[in-house]
């Protein structure tokens, strides 16, 4: 009798923990129960799309966080692999389409962020008004109680001028932070605020080393920037939906970052790191600290050289303030993190290039990786053009032929260079924009700053026509319009 209450007891156990807050809708209860929530943003699937596996666990922590929003925000999916109908009459074409549903009909088309946190700030901004007005001190106290911010105008009357700039503000960056005003008389007499906009830190980030709120010192068009600046402290835990607010130069300590499961964990390390950060800002040394999550963040550790990012692990990047790349090595220690940012502000340490070994040039394309980008790229003596690739891209590898032909075609031109990059296994600097594969560049000698993307044809004759036409100085074997010159005529210009 023990054994079986104690089994039925260990599943009942297993259910609770593997519930969801992602509602499951199908074609004989869509309609019915969509008109049950206010707004409600549904994911249409299939089970077997490689987009939507990943999305999976991200829509599951947002639903979490969202079912306890103010209002709540439901979150929905359809297996469009069973449920047809539905997801024929909303003209599901691809996986996953999410879409926004307000009283029951579609708002919009969701393309906000597909991770936790971007899908929980979007989808707060869509749920209701810009800010809150909080009327009593319980709704004070109970909007105080959120796991983010919460910037709030204190006024001792609704007509005050700084609360049109609240509300102004609040407009605008609604989607990342949460905003209200209160004028409730109880409010202002137990918080000692007046006329005065004020930036909460939630609890979970609080600590002695710095106060739990700050007080805008600012007004007018000047008050977004403030916010902008402040809302994150001297350490701010930095999640792929925030990544824009942290000026640079910067730098971030990636562990195993929980403020759901192990705050207590969490903040045990990052009080360390705001005491350095605390010492520093004494100082006036002007560099940003934060915390992310390592597993969360994988990808950007992998483009620092750290590709075995262990459960445990602690890793400190930086960046400068020109986006330089930094990577602190050595043991971890509180101490070399403060000697790490102390180097970095003042342009102590070598900037990490994440690159191939240079190679010796056998072909006729000058095979380029990040250690020789500036010998041939920007050699101001030399027009290039520059193809970005990655080795498993179908369209580059139909490409190469053609690429290797035009280099042997032009291998006489002593103005003109045909180059190749390994995109994937090499840093790309900033000013060429590589989203997709091929991406292809022409780099002027006398403008290397400003390259431009090559949008034409990729026939050999193409680029031949193109580089005739762009080149700093003309070929020697072709005229402008890119026609092949004569022996005679070659001669006669020599």
């Amino acid at each position: 009798m023990h054994s079986v209450l104690y089994i039925a007891l260990i599943i009942a156990c297993a259910t609770l923990s593997s519930a969801s807050d992602v509602l499951v809708f199908t074609d004989s209860d869509f309609e019915s129960k969509v008109k049950q929530h206010d707004i409600l943003l549904a994911e249409f699937y299939a089970p077997w799309c490689g987009h939507c596996k990943r999305l999976a666990p991200e829509y599951e922590k947002a639903a979490t966080a969202l079912v306890k929003n103010d209002p709540p925000v439901a979150l929905a999916k359809v297996d469009c692999t069973v449920e047809t109908k539905i997801c024929s009459k909303y003209g599901v074409s691809g996986y996953p389409t999410l879409k926004i549903f307000k009283n029951g009909e579609v708002s919009e088309d969701y393309n906000g962020p597909r991770e936790a946190d971007g899908i929980v700030s979007t989808m707060r901004s869509k749920a209701g008004p810009s800010y809150r007005v909080l009327d009593t001190l319980a709704a004070y106290e109970k909007f105080l109680e959120h796991n983010d911010h919460s910037i709030i105008g204190y006024f001792d009357s609704d007509s005050h001028s700084l609360k049109n700039d609240l509300v102004r503000v609040a407009d605008q960056l609604s989607e990342k932070f949460r905003f209200a005003y209160t004028t409730a008389k109880e409010v202002l007499e137990k918080v000692g605020h007046t006329n005065k906009i004020v930036v909460h830190q939630p609890k979970r980030l609080q600590s002695k080393f710095e106060e739990a709120f700050s007080i805008v010192e600012a007004a007018g068009d000047k008050i977004k920037s403030f916010i902008q600046d402040k809302i994150h402290g001297l350490v701010g835990h930095r999640t792929p939906s925030n990544l824009g607010d942290y000026s640079r130069p910067s730098v971030v300590v990636y562990y195993n970052v929980d403020y759901v499961r192990d705050t207590k964990g969490t903040n045990y390390v990052r009080n360390r790191i705001l005491k350095v950060a605390k010492k520093l800002a004494d100082e006036n040394v002007k560099v940003r600290f934060a915390v992310s999550n390592a597993e969360e963040f994988r990808q950007e550790l992998s483009e620092f050289g750290v590709d075995d990012v262990k459960k445990d692990g602690k890793y400190v990047l930086g960046r400068g303030p020109r986006d330089e790349k930094y990577k602190m090595s050595g043991d971890f220690s509180y101490e070399a993190i403060e000697e790490f940012a102390r180097k970095l502000v003042n342009g102590e340490l070598e900037p990490y290039l994440k690159s191939q070994p240079i190679p010796d040039q056998t072909g006729d394309v000058k095979v380029v990786v990040a250690k020789n980008f500036d010998d041939i790229v920007n050699d101001e003596t030399k027009d290039v053009l520059i193809e970005f690739y990655a080795p498993w891209c179908g369209h580059c590898k139909s490409l190469a032929p053609k690429y290797d032909e035009l280099a042997k075609k032009l291998k006489k031109e002593s103005s003109i260079v045909i180059a190749k990059m390994d995109a994937t296994e090499n840093d790309v600097p900033s000013q060429y924009e590589v989203q997709g594969f091929p991406t292809i560049y022409f780099a002027p000698k006398n403008n290397k700053k400003n390259p431009r993307r090559y949008e034409g044809g990729r026939e050999v004759d193409d680029f031949i026509k193109y580089l005739a036409k762009e080149s700093t100085d003309p070929l020697t074997n072709y005229d402008r319009s890119g026609n092949k010159k004569s022996k005679k005529t070659v001669e006669d210009e020599l």
